[in-house]
């Protein structure tokens, strides 16, 4: 790959105009898109085939889904990169991805077969992370490091809370299935156009060199012996992701299956569960990420908390009331507090280089993406062992307990931060 440096990484104080548009566009955002990723396809699955059908047909969904992910934040990363927009490199990426998103929510709405929701939430899953990849990219462009774990962890809040508000938006529409997909998405973009206004977005200097076929392909890696930190931090990320939709991606049939909730009153615990979550992890968050700015130490905080969750996933094994499913999500809340707080932070700083943020950046977003992608396969595979009805949520919860605690330990020989 061509060396180049068109940027420094930043050193003066980011706005605050900057940070109070980047949380309400990430929060709006993910209410449109994690509604329908986290509850919403399970219900619209529910309503297009038979009750025995339903896990897989959510795991072909999700699981095409994620695959598109991880391709489309990497390539519009990359792009991004490289644009020489009179608007800036980000702008057009920002807005143009939400658009395409809110279309083919709509898609999966009026859809009536599994092949055609599993289009939209692929088409959708490309649009968002058009967005996406250059939306996180702006943080390495605009916030110098000891401003960067306040504002990642406004930004994981941001992101959590928008997850329960995708929940609430989902439990309140699930019968009307196009205002449940499609009405946040247009809120989306109202927000990405006003944050695509205020942004204080970099324009490319020069024209970049063409790209031969050999670089275009290197776009979705990164050395892992040259960047080693990087490598570590990306490891640990995918484990925890994949505990992490190991059984988020199966939530709604847990509380089905194995609590006893009907399927019109399990909307409604996911979104309860969802909102103490969101609570304990809104009051661990600002506290980590200001810990960490002021410290300098970021590992242990990620290492400690991954392994806390993974406690918290085994947990889940062992509950039977929707109480108890209540008290672990908020100890999993705590240590998602603590972690958002953190972890984006710590990413940024062992990123290579900074002209290739929105790539790096991209090939990071691997390790969020690929799991989702894996995980409702693993996860279908695991609830079918020794098991007629599909419901052996005791290996899945204990597989993602492990996957956890290999995600903490990678994270400890990291040199470049501490």
């Amino acid at each position: 790959m061509r060396e180049h440096h068109w940027f420094a990484e930043p050193t003066t104080p980011v706005s605050r105009r900057y940070v109070i548009w980047l949380i309400v566009a990430q929060f709006v955002f993910y209410v449109a898109l994690l509604g329908p990723a986290i509850v919403g396809i399970g219900v619209k699955v529910q309503q297009i085939v038979p009750d025995e059908e339903k896990t897989s047909a959510l795991g072909t969904v999700a699981g095409f889904g994620a695959l598109f992910a991880v391709v489309g934040n990497v390539l519009f990363g990359r792009l991004s990169d490289r644009t020489t927009s009179r608007l800036g490199r980000r702008r057009p990426w920002i807005v143009a991805g939400t658009v395409v998103m809110t279309l083919a929510l709509l898609v999966m709405a009026l859809g009536q077969s599994v092949a055609v929701v599993t289009a939209g939430w692929c088409l959708a899953q490309l649009g968002a992370n058009a967005t996406l990849a250059p939306f996180i990219a702006t943080i390495a462009d605009q916030v110098p490091r000891f401003q960067r774990g306040s504002v990642s962890a406004l930004l994981g809040i941001a992101q959590n809370v928008g997850i329960l508000g995708g929940t609430y938006v989902t439990q309140r529409f699930q019968h009307q299935v196009v205002v449940m997909f499609v009405a946040p998405a247009l809120l989306a973009i109202g927000a990405m156009v006003l944050f695509a206004v205020i942004l204080p977005d970099q324009r490319l200097p020069e024209r970049p060199p063409p790209m031969l076929v050999q670089e275009w392909l290197a776009t979705f890696w990164v050395n892992p012996v040259v960047h080693r930190d990087f490598a570590l931090a990306w490891a640990s990320r995918f484990l925890i992701t994949l505990a992490t939709y190991m059984f988020t991606t199966f939530r709604l049939f847990f509380l089905q299956d194995r609590i006893g909730l009907d399927p019109d009153a399990a909307p409604a615990a996911v979104t309860v569960g969802v909102l103490v979550y969101t609570v304990a992890l809104i009051a661990c968050g600002w506290v980590a990420g200001r810990i960490s700015d002021r410290t300098g130490r970021r590992k242990m905080l990620v290492a400690g908390s991954t392994l806390l969750f993974g406690a918290g996933t085994v947990a889940l094994a062992h509950v039977s009331t929707v109480g108890q499913f209540y008290c672990v999500e908020a100890v999993m809340g705590v240590a998602s507090g603590i972690y958002v707080g953190v972890d984006l932070a710590l990413v940024v700083d062992v990123l290579p280089n900074p002209d290739d943020s929105g790539k790096d950046l991209g090939v990071f977003n691997i390790a969020n993406a690929l799991p989702q992608t894996v995980a409702p396969v693993i996860g279908a595979a695991l609830l079918a062992v020794g098991s007629v009805n599909n419901q052996n949520y005791t290996l899945l919860l204990y597989s993602a307990g492990v996957a956890s605690l290999v995600g903490a330990l990678v994270v400890l020989p990291i040199k470049k931060v501490r």
